[in-house]
């Protein structure tokens, strides 16, 4: 295997991970794997999770607190499928580590640098940088779906 095929299998890896890790924390806040306490659940329902966010965000006005878990929700919802898709995938990529770095950040500072480190969020900036960095600006495609779009395009007569 060469080294540019080897890279678009990692890009592939990368964009699939990160956008997986984005719709299990939604799934997760929408209790799809299970009611609060539930063995392996984080949060467990909506409710769970902004008492969560309320106490990341210190700092934040308590009246905020539900806007800024929607915003956080449309924002992480729209990079997985933005991932999933290959729309600017540099970009979504920038983006994602923004958003896996603000999180880091405002975990250190709640729960200390052990709780970022446990989770692997900062190994989760590193693989949207690193995808940010190997992505070309135009859209990108899994090379499966392509093929799909190509075979169920009409066959075209000279």
């Amino acid at each position: 295997m060469n080294n540019q095929r080897l890279m678009k299998i990692a890009k592939i890896f990368l964009r699939l991970s990160l956008s997986a890790a984005f719709l299990s924390a939604i799934a997760d806040r929408f209790g799809l794997y299970g009611p609060p306490g539930t063995t392996g659940v984080s949060w467990g329902d909506w409710s769970h999770f902004l008492q969560f966010v309320a106490y990341l965000n210190w700092f934040v006005p308590k009246a905020f607190i539900p806007t800024l878990g929607i915003v956080e929700t449309i924002i992480e919802f729209l990079l997985a499928v933005s991932l999933l898709l290959g729309f600017y995938p540099r970009i979504v990529a920038w983006a994602s580590a923004g958003l896996l770095g603000l999180f880091a950040l405002t975990m250190t500072f709640a729960l200390g640098i052990k709780a970022p480190l446990g989770y692997g969020v900062f190994t989760a900036v590193a693989a949207a940088l690193l995808l940010g960095a190997v992505s070309s600006p135009q859209a990108e495609r899994i090379p499966y779906a392509s093929r799909m779009a190509v075979a169920a395009e009409p066959m075209r007569t000279p």
